[in-house]
């Protein structure tokens, strides 16, 4: 029996099942054959404070990482946008799912268009991502600290404590919820990097098990992933950066366009490149950086 890691909010259990069920058609197995193990993380734990104040993205995966070195599990489930930049060498991704919806959904109590949100809006969000973006197009807005799970921020939402929300598309979809918010266009809101990814961990000297999972990798969401991560490191990246970046195949041609901001939105670089390779992707990293003011290149160690 495969013993399959996941943090135990509903979207995280939805999909810890979608990776079992993959895996169960493409090896002809019975559903009994994978195990669904449920993990308490800190992140979960702790939902008064935004991640980058408390501990950043570890907050997600530490225990999960924990639990594939002592054997407790042998794989481990993750959304790839809250997976940290730089990984332990004995841990590897093994695989990812085909992509899901990249863009981000306004939720919002009165308004289905982030524009048309009324003057002075509070909007609910402990994203330093989607805060700068949304400041950089709208400055009078108010940033409110927001988490929790899918269903406690609607919550929160419903009963006042903010005016609009962002979530991920990918994740209400997932939560069979595709009625809920309005999609934003990725040319307002680029998504963050690994946005609508689901990718799939284990021990790197595993074999036996990398060779299974890798039955259900998708080469295309691995590649654009990879190469979204990628430019991430280039920057020197943390959750505490507000960095959006998105590959896309259009034809031939794979795009990486990406931003960076600062966290009050008043400055935004954007670039891309029509390549995936290495030398491309420190290139784009090193225009964004170079074309940054001080205080945006600060941010970035520079």
């Amino acid at each position: 029996m495969l013993k399959l890691g996941t943090r135990g909010s509903p979207l995280a259990l939805t999909q810890a099942r979608m990776v079992a069920e993959a895996l169960c058609a493409a090896h002809g197995w019975t559903e009994d054959a994978v195990a669904i193990v449920p993990i308490k993380t800190t992140g979960d734990k702790v939902q008064d404070r935004p991640l980058a104040e408390i501990g950043g993205k570890a907050l997600w995966t530490k225990e999960l990482e924990a639990a594939l070195f002592d054997r407790r599990i042998d794989i481990a489930v993750h959304s790839m946008k809250d997976v940290e930049t730089w990984r332990p060498d004995a841990l590897a991704i093994g695989a990812m799912l085909p992509r899901a919806d990249v863009r981000d959904r306004l939720v919002a109590n009165d308004c289905d268009d982030f524009m048309c949100l009324a003057p002075g809006a509070r909007l609910g969000t402990s994203s330093p991502r989607r805060a700068a973006q949304a400041l950089h197009a709208r400055p009078d807005l108010r940033i409110v600290p927001f988490r929790g799970n899918v269903d406690t921020r609607i919550s929160k939402l419903r009963t006042g404590e903010a005016d609009a929300t962002l979530l991920a598309a990918a994740g209400l979809d997932r939560l069979g919820r595709p009625d809920v918010g309005t999609p934003i266009a990725p040319e307002l809101f680029l998504p963050a990097p690994a946005q609508g990814a689901v990718g799939v961990e284990l021990r790197a000297d595993d074999e036996t098990t990398r060779a299974l999972v890798a039955a259900i990798d998708d080469p295309a969401t691995s590649l654009a992933v990879g190469g979204e991560r990628a430019l991430l490191a280039a920057l020197n990246g943390s959750c505490r950066s507000p960095v959006a970046a998105h590959a896309a195949l259009a034809g031939d041609v794979l795009t990486l366009r990406a931003e960076i901001l600062l966290p009050d939105g008043s400055e935004r670089v954007a670039a891309a490149r029509t390549a995936l390779e290495s030398a491309a992707i420190r290139d784009l990293a090193a225009e964004l950086l170079g074309r940054a003011g001080p205080a945006l290149r600060a941010l970035f160690g520079g």
